[in-house]
Protein backbone atom coordinates (compact mmCIF):
# COMPACT_ATOMS: atom_id res chain seq x y z
CA UNK A 1 0.00 0.00 0.00
CA UNK A 2 2.70 2.49 0.96
CA UNK A 3 4.27 1.35 -2.21
CA UNK A 4 1.48 2.05 -4.53
CA UNK A 5 0.88 5.63 -2.50
CA UNK A 6 4.37 7.05 -3.34
CA UNK A 7 4.05 5.97 -6.76
CA UNK A 8 0.86 7.84 -7.18
CA UNK A 9 2.59 11.16 -5.57
CA UNK A 10 5.51 10.60 -7.63
CA UNK A 11 3.28 10.27 -10.66
CA UNK A 12 1.63 13.21 -10.06
CA UNK A 13 4.78 15.13 -9.46
CA UNK A 14 5.92 13.78 -12.99
CA UNK A 15 3.10 15.88 -14.25
CA UNK A 16 3.24 19.16 -12.62
CA UNK A 17 7.44 19.39 -13.43
CA UNK A 18 7.46 20.26 -17.15
CA UNK A 19 9.75 18.59 -19.76
CA UNK A 20 11.04 20.05 -22.37
CA UNK A 21 11.28 18.62 -25.87
CA UNK A 22 14.79 19.39 -27.69
CA UNK A 23 14.45 20.71 -31.05
CA UNK A 24 14.51 18.05 -33.69
CA UNK A 25 16.92 17.78 -36.82
CA UNK A 26 16.65 15.33 -38.66
CA UNK A 27 17.37 13.40 -41.94
CA UNK A 28 20.49 12.28 -44.20
CA UNK A 29 23.46 14.84 -43.64
CA UNK A 30 21.57 16.45 -40.67
CA UNK A 31 25.22 16.67 -38.85
CA UNK A 32 26.00 19.30 -41.12
CA UNK A 33 23.54 21.72 -39.35
CA UNK A 34 24.94 22.11 -36.00
CA UNK A 35 27.38 24.80 -36.46
CA UNK A 36 23.96 27.09 -37.09
CA UNK A 37 22.33 25.16 -34.41
CA UNK A 38 24.83 25.72 -31.79
CA UNK A 39 24.83 29.45 -33.11
CA UNK A 40 21.44 29.98 -32.75
CA UNK A 41 21.76 28.95 -29.01
CA UNK A 42 24.66 31.14 -28.75
CA UNK A 43 27.12 28.57 -28.22
CA UNK A 44 30.75 30.08 -29.32
CA UNK A 45 33.40 27.55 -28.41
CA UNK A 46 32.10 24.12 -27.70
CA UNK A 47 33.52 20.85 -25.70
CA UNK A 48 32.77 17.73 -27.98
CA UNK A 49 31.99 14.98 -25.56
CA UNK A 50 32.77 11.66 -27.67
CA UNK A 51 35.14 8.42 -27.61
CA UNK A 52 38.37 7.49 -29.46
CA UNK A 53 36.85 4.65 -31.76
CA UNK A 54 33.94 7.30 -33.31
CA UNK A 55 37.29 9.58 -34.15
CA UNK A 56 39.22 6.87 -34.86
CA UNK A 57 36.28 5.72 -37.80
CA UNK A 58 36.40 9.27 -38.95
CA UNK A 59 32.73 9.65 -37.67
CA UNK A 60 33.88 12.49 -35.51
CA UNK A 61 35.16 14.34 -38.28
CA UNK A 62 31.82 14.76 -39.75
CA UNK A 63 30.77 17.09 -37.16
CA UNK A 64 34.97 19.20 -37.02
CA UNK A 65 34.41 19.44 -40.32
CA UNK A 66 31.12 21.17 -40.10
CA UNK A 67 32.33 23.07 -37.73
CA UNK A 68 35.50 23.87 -39.68
CA UNK A 69 33.55 25.07 -42.16
CA UNK A 70 31.77 27.86 -39.95
CA UNK A 71 34.95 29.11 -38.43
CA UNK A 72 33.72 27.75 -35.31
CA UNK A 73 36.64 26.89 -32.58
CA UNK A 74 36.84 23.31 -30.53
CA UNK A 75 38.24 21.14 -28.00
CA UNK A 76 37.82 17.64 -28.63
CA UNK A 77 37.11 15.06 -24.94
CA UNK A 78 37.70 11.60 -26.62
CA UNK A 79 38.32 9.73 -23.51
CA UNK A 80 34.95 8.30 -22.92
CA UNK A 81 34.65 4.71 -22.14
CA UNK A 82 31.50 2.62 -21.42
CA UNK A 83 29.63 3.36 -18.49
CA UNK A 84 31.72 6.63 -17.63
CA UNK A 85 32.92 6.97 -14.24
CA UNK A 86 32.93 9.96 -11.86
CA UNK A 87 36.84 10.47 -12.48
CA UNK A 88 36.22 10.58 -16.27
CA UNK A 89 33.58 12.85 -15.56
CA UNK A 90 35.65 15.16 -13.62
CA UNK A 91 38.35 15.21 -16.47
CA UNK A 92 36.08 16.28 -19.15
CA UNK A 93 35.29 19.37 -16.88
CA UNK A 94 38.45 20.21 -16.11
CA UNK A 95 39.00 20.40 -20.06
CA UNK A 96 35.98 22.14 -20.53
CA UNK A 97 37.37 25.14 -18.17
CA UNK A 98 41.00 24.93 -19.15
CA UNK A 99 40.22 24.91 -23.10
CA UNK A 100 37.49 28.30 -22.01
CA UNK A 101 34.51 26.32 -23.40
CA UNK A 102 31.41 27.74 -23.05
CA UNK A 103 28.81 25.00 -24.81
CA UNK A 104 28.76 21.29 -25.52
CA UNK A 105 28.01 18.83 -28.12
CA UNK A 106 27.49 14.99 -27.16
CA UNK A 107 28.42 12.54 -30.13
CA UNK A 108 28.18 8.83 -29.65
CA UNK A 109 26.13 6.50 -28.05
CA UNK A 110 24.50 6.35 -24.36
CA UNK A 111 28.45 6.82 -22.63
CA UNK A 112 29.04 10.02 -24.28
CA UNK A 113 25.64 11.33 -23.86
CA UNK A 114 25.41 10.66 -20.52
CA UNK A 115 29.26 11.86 -19.77
CA UNK A 116 28.32 15.14 -21.73
CA UNK A 117 25.43 15.87 -19.26
CA UNK A 118 27.13 15.06 -16.35
CA UNK A 119 29.68 17.51 -17.78
CA UNK A 120 27.93 20.37 -18.41
CA UNK A 121 26.12 19.92 -15.33
CA UNK A 122 28.86 20.37 -13.24
CA UNK A 123 30.38 23.11 -15.20
CA UNK A 124 27.06 25.26 -14.48
CA UNK A 125 26.56 24.10 -10.64
CA UNK A 126 30.43 24.74 -10.56
CA UNK A 127 30.91 20.98 -8.66
CA UNK A 128 31.92 18.01 -9.03
CA UNK A 129 29.20 15.33 -10.88
CA UNK A 130 29.05 13.14 -7.53
CA UNK A 131 27.31 15.98 -5.22
CA UNK A 132 24.96 16.26 -8.37
CA UNK A 133 23.73 12.42 -8.20
CA UNK A 134 19.87 12.24 -7.58
CA UNK A 135 16.49 14.32 -8.31
CA UNK A 136 16.28 17.55 -8.77
CA UNK A 137 20.32 18.75 -7.70
CA UNK A 138 21.17 20.62 -11.15
CA UNK A 139 17.83 23.44 -11.32
CA UNK A 140 20.05 25.62 -14.08
CA UNK A 141 20.03 25.58 -17.22
CA UNK A 142 23.08 23.87 -19.37
CA UNK A 143 25.61 25.65 -21.56
CA UNK A 144 24.27 25.33 -24.84
CA UNK A 145 23.96 21.72 -25.52
CA UNK A 146 23.65 19.50 -28.98
CA UNK A 147 23.31 16.21 -28.59
CA UNK A 148 24.06 13.86 -31.72
CA UNK A 149 23.32 10.05 -31.57
CA UNK A 150 25.38 7.41 -33.78
CA UNK A 151 23.45 4.82 -31.97
CA UNK A 152 19.79 4.18 -32.53
CA UNK A 153 19.08 2.60 -28.83
CA UNK A 154 19.34 5.07 -25.89
CA UNK A 155 16.97 8.02 -26.70
CA UNK A 156 19.75 9.97 -24.42
CA UNK A 157 19.19 13.03 -27.02
CA UNK A 158 15.63 13.19 -25.39
CA UNK A 159 16.10 12.55 -21.83
CA UNK A 160 15.85 14.20 -18.11
CA UNK A 161 19.05 11.61 -16.94
CA UNK A 162 22.12 10.52 -16.75
CA UNK A 163 23.79 7.39 -15.95
CA UNK A 164 27.34 7.50 -14.17
CA UNK A 165 29.17 4.96 -12.75
CA UNK A 166 31.55 5.21 -9.03
CA UNK A 167 34.08 2.40 -10.00
CA UNK A 168 34.96 2.08 -6.53
CA UNK A 169 31.30 0.96 -5.40
CA UNK A 170 30.66 -1.28 -8.84
CA UNK A 171 27.83 0.67 -9.23
CA UNK A 172 25.59 2.58 -10.89
CA UNK A 173 23.98 6.20 -10.06
CA UNK A 174 22.02 9.06 -12.00
CA UNK A 175 21.37 12.55 -12.08
CA UNK A 176 17.51 13.23 -13.23
CA UNK A 177 16.83 16.79 -14.04
CA UNK A 178 14.78 18.39 -16.41
CA UNK A 179 17.66 20.90 -17.59
CA UNK A 180 19.73 17.76 -18.68
CA UNK A 181 17.40 17.55 -21.78
CA UNK A 182 19.76 18.46 -24.65
CA UNK A 183 18.48 21.86 -26.44
CA UNK A 184 18.77 19.96 -29.56
CA UNK A 185 18.98 16.91 -30.90
CA UNK A 186 20.31 16.28 -34.29
CA UNK A 187 19.38 13.00 -36.02
CA UNK A 188 21.37 11.90 -38.72
CA UNK A 189 20.53 8.13 -40.02
CA UNK A 190 24.14 8.32 -42.56
CA UNK A 191 26.31 8.55 -38.58
CA UNK A 192 24.63 4.64 -38.21
CA UNK A 193 25.85 2.97 -41.71
CA UNK A 194 28.81 1.28 -40.49
CA UNK A 195 27.37 0.27 -36.61
CA UNK A 196 28.07 -2.89 -36.59
CA UNK A 197 25.19 -5.39 -36.83
CA UNK A 198 25.48 -6.65 -32.80
CA UNK A 199 25.82 -3.13 -31.69
CA UNK A 200 22.69 -2.39 -34.16
CA UNK A 201 20.42 -4.96 -32.60
CA UNK A 202 21.33 -4.41 -28.93
CA UNK A 203 20.50 -0.81 -28.62
CA UNK A 204 17.42 -0.98 -30.93
CA UNK A 205 16.45 -3.70 -28.26
CA UNK A 206 17.48 -1.02 -25.61
CA UNK A 207 15.38 1.22 -27.60
CA UNK A 208 12.22 -1.24 -27.79
CA UNK A 209 12.68 -1.56 -23.53
CA UNK A 210 12.39 2.18 -22.84
CA UNK A 211 9.04 2.33 -24.75
CA UNK A 212 7.22 -1.13 -23.89
CA UNK A 213 8.68 -0.24 -19.86
CA UNK A 214 7.10 3.08 -20.20
CA UNK A 215 3.77 2.00 -21.77
CA UNK A 216 2.91 -0.82 -19.38
CA UNK A 217 3.99 1.29 -16.08
CA UNK A 218 1.65 3.78 -13.74
CA UNK A 219 3.27 7.14 -15.20
CA UNK A 220 2.09 6.39 -18.61
CA UNK A 221 -0.34 9.12 -20.06
CA UNK A 222 -1.80 9.16 -23.39
CA UNK A 223 1.34 11.17 -24.44
CA UNK A 224 3.67 8.94 -23.58
CA UNK A 225 1.60 6.09 -24.62
CA UNK A 226 1.31 7.53 -27.99
CA UNK A 227 4.87 7.73 -27.82
CA UNK A 228 5.67 4.05 -26.89
CA UNK A 229 3.35 2.65 -29.37
CA UNK A 230 4.86 4.45 -32.10
CA UNK A 231 8.47 3.13 -30.90
CA UNK A 232 7.33 -0.14 -30.64
CA UNK A 233 5.94 -0.01 -34.07
CA UNK A 234 8.50 1.34 -36.07
CA UNK A 235 11.33 -0.99 -34.05
CA UNK A 236 9.98 -4.07 -35.31
CA UNK A 237 9.36 -3.19 -38.79
CA UNK A 238 12.76 -1.93 -39.09
CA UNK A 239 14.98 -3.57 -36.60
CA UNK A 240 15.69 -6.37 -38.70
CA UNK A 241 15.95 -4.65 -41.58
CA UNK A 242 19.06 -2.32 -40.00
CA UNK A 243 20.34 -5.67 -38.63
CA UNK A 244 20.49 -7.80 -41.43
CA UNK A 245 21.26 -4.73 -43.95
CA UNK A 246 23.57 -1.92 -42.30
CA UNK A 247 23.39 0.15 -45.30
CA UNK A 248 19.50 0.60 -45.08
CA UNK A 249 19.26 4.21 -44.66
CA UNK A 250 16.00 4.39 -44.48
CA UNK A 251 16.07 1.76 -42.02
CA UNK A 252 18.62 3.34 -40.23
CA UNK A 253 16.55 6.79 -40.03
CA UNK A 254 13.67 5.03 -38.82
CA UNK A 255 14.97 3.42 -36.27
CA UNK A 256 16.42 6.54 -35.26
CA UNK A 257 13.12 8.22 -34.87
CA UNK A 258 11.71 5.01 -32.62
CA UNK A 259 15.04 5.61 -30.77
CA UNK A 260 13.98 9.50 -29.76
CA UNK A 261 10.21 8.87 -29.38
CA UNK A 262 11.03 6.04 -26.92
CA UNK A 263 13.34 8.36 -25.35
CA UNK A 264 10.48 11.48 -24.73
CA UNK A 265 8.40 8.22 -24.03
CA UNK A 266 10.33 7.16 -20.84
CA UNK A 267 12.00 10.03 -19.66
CA UNK A 268 7.93 10.91 -18.62
CA UNK A 269 6.97 7.90 -17.72
CA UNK A 270 9.86 6.09 -16.32
CA UNK A 271 11.64 2.66 -16.70
CA UNK A 272 10.96 -0.65 -14.64
CA UNK A 273 12.74 -3.96 -13.57
CA UNK A 274 14.25 -4.51 -16.71
CA UNK A 275 16.76 -1.51 -16.20
CA UNK A 276 16.94 -1.82 -12.31
CA UNK A 277 18.71 -5.47 -12.95
CA UNK A 278 20.45 -4.52 -15.91
CA UNK A 279 21.84 -1.43 -14.32
CA UNK A 280 23.31 -3.77 -11.57
CA UNK A 281 24.86 -6.10 -14.67
CA UNK A 282 26.66 -3.21 -15.94
CA UNK A 283 28.13 -1.72 -12.85
CA UNK A 284 29.52 -4.94 -11.57
CA UNK A 285 30.61 -6.47 -14.92
CA UNK A 286 30.59 -3.85 -17.95
CA UNK A 287 27.93 -5.85 -19.75
CA UNK A 288 26.91 -3.18 -22.24
CA UNK A 289 22.95 -1.55 -20.78
CA UNK A 290 21.45 -2.50 -24.42
CA UNK A 291 22.91 -6.24 -24.33
CA UNK A 292 21.66 -6.25 -20.51
CA UNK A 293 18.22 -5.19 -21.58
CA UNK A 294 17.94 -7.22 -24.34
CA UNK A 295 18.64 -10.08 -22.14
CA UNK A 296 16.77 -9.56 -19.37
CA UNK A 297 13.59 -8.12 -20.92
CA UNK A 298 11.52 -11.43 -21.96
CA UNK A 299 12.20 -12.75 -18.72
CA UNK A 300 10.32 -9.43 -16.85
CA UNK A 301 7.31 -9.46 -19.89
CA UNK A 302 6.63 -13.13 -18.24
CA UNK A 303 6.87 -11.90 -14.71
CA UNK A 304 4.64 -9.11 -15.24
CA UNK A 305 2.30 -10.76 -17.58
CA UNK A 306 -1.24 -10.56 -15.76
CA UNK A 307 -0.84 -7.53 -14.54
CA UNK A 308 0.55 -5.90 -17.56
CA UNK A 309 -1.72 -7.66 -20.53
CA UNK A 310 -3.72 -5.13 -21.75
CA UNK A 311 -1.03 -2.88 -22.34
CA UNK A 312 0.93 -5.90 -23.82
CA UNK A 313 -2.42 -6.51 -26.57
CA UNK A 314 -2.36 -3.23 -27.16
CA UNK A 315 1.72 -3.33 -28.11
CA UNK A 316 1.01 -6.70 -29.69
CA UNK A 317 -1.19 -4.67 -32.57
CA UNK A 318 1.12 -1.39 -33.20
CA UNK A 319 3.92 -4.88 -33.18
CA UNK A 320 2.06 -5.91 -36.00
CA UNK A 321 1.72 -9.48 -34.50
CA UNK A 322 -1.84 -9.50 -33.85
CA UNK A 323 -4.98 -7.73 -34.65
CA UNK A 324 -8.56 -6.38 -33.20
CA UNK A 325 -9.81 -9.90 -33.71
CA UNK A 326 -7.30 -11.11 -31.09
CA UNK A 327 -8.59 -11.32 -27.69
CA UNK A 328 -6.85 -9.60 -25.29
CA UNK A 329 -5.02 -12.78 -23.90
CA UNK A 330 -4.36 -14.31 -26.89
CA UNK A 331 -3.00 -10.67 -28.27
CA UNK A 332 -0.49 -10.63 -24.85
CA UNK A 333 1.12 -13.70 -25.59
CA UNK A 334 1.65 -13.05 -29.11
CA UNK A 335 3.42 -9.91 -28.16
CA UNK A 336 5.45 -11.62 -25.47
CA UNK A 337 6.60 -14.47 -28.21
CA UNK A 338 7.28 -11.83 -30.49
CA UNK A 339 9.89 -9.96 -28.35
CA UNK A 340 11.60 -13.35 -27.76
CA UNK A 341 11.81 -14.41 -31.45
CA UNK A 342 12.45 -10.51 -32.30
CA UNK A 343 15.61 -11.23 -29.86
CA UNK A 344 16.37 -14.46 -32.09
CA UNK A 345 16.10 -12.85 -35.14
CA UNK A 346 19.37 -10.94 -33.74
CA UNK A 347 21.17 -13.18 -32.36
CA UNK A 348 20.94 -11.85 -28.85
CA UNK A 349 22.67 -14.21 -25.99
CA UNK A 350 20.11 -15.81 -23.48
CA UNK A 351 22.51 -15.59 -20.32
CA UNK A 352 25.16 -13.46 -19.61
CA UNK A 353 28.89 -15.82 -18.60
CA UNK A 354 29.97 -12.70 -16.57
CA UNK A 355 27.17 -13.19 -13.74
CA UNK A 356 28.40 -15.58 -10.53
CA UNK A 357 25.78 -17.39 -8.41
CA UNK A 358 27.91 -15.87 -5.64
CA UNK A 359 26.90 -12.15 -6.58
CA UNK A 360 23.30 -12.98 -7.34
CA UNK A 361 22.02 -11.53 -3.34
CA UNK A 362 23.66 -8.79 -3.25
CA UNK A 363 22.78 -8.02 -7.52
CA UNK A 364 18.94 -8.82 -6.26
CA UNK A 365 19.29 -6.47 -2.87
CA UNK A 366 20.48 -3.89 -5.42
CA UNK A 367 17.97 -4.09 -8.17
CA UNK A 368 14.89 -4.63 -6.26
CA UNK A 369 15.88 -1.52 -3.76
CA UNK A 370 16.66 0.76 -7.14
CA UNK A 371 13.24 0.42 -8.49
CA UNK A 372 10.99 0.09 -4.99
CA UNK A 373 9.17 3.51 -5.07
CA UNK A 374 11.11 4.96 -7.91
CA UNK A 375 9.60 2.64 -11.11
CA UNK A 376 6.06 2.42 -11.87
CA UNK A 377 6.17 -1.00 -12.15
CA UNK A 378 2.90 -3.28 -13.07
CA UNK A 379 3.78 -5.98 -10.41
CA UNK A 380 6.10 -6.00 -7.61
CA UNK A 381 9.11 -7.89 -7.20
CA UNK A 382 10.81 -9.16 -4.18
CA UNK A 383 14.38 -10.33 -3.64
CA UNK A 384 13.38 -13.94 -3.62
CA UNK A 385 11.93 -13.31 -6.91
CA UNK A 386 14.51 -11.64 -8.30
CA UNK A 387 17.13 -13.92 -7.21
CA UNK A 388 15.04 -16.84 -8.81
CA UNK A 389 15.29 -14.79 -12.32
CA UNK A 390 18.78 -14.07 -12.26
CA UNK A 391 19.49 -17.65 -11.71
CA UNK A 392 18.11 -18.40 -15.21
CA UNK A 393 20.38 -16.11 -16.41
CA UNK A 394 23.69 -17.66 -14.71
CA UNK A 395 25.63 -19.72 -18.17
CA UNK A 396 25.92 -22.91 -18.12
Amino acid sequence: MLHQTVIQIRGQVNKLVPIPLPKLIEGEGAITQTAQALAELGGVKPLIVTDAMLVKLGIAKHLTDALDAANIAYSLFDQVTPDPTLPLIANGWKQYKQDGCDSVIALGGGSPMDCAKAIAAAAVKNVDARKLVGLLRVRKALPPFVAIPTTAGTGSEATVVAVVTDPDKKQKFTIVDPSLVPAVAILDPLLMLGLPAKITAETGIDALTHAVESYIGYYATEQTKAYGYDAVKRIFENLPKAYADGSDIEARRQMSIASFNAGVAFTRASIGYVHAIAHQMGGYYHVPHGLANAVILPHILDFSFENALCRYAELAIAAGLASKEDTQVAAAHKFVAGVKALNKTLNIQADFPELKANDIPELAKRAVREAYCDYPVPKLMNRAQCEALLHKLVAV
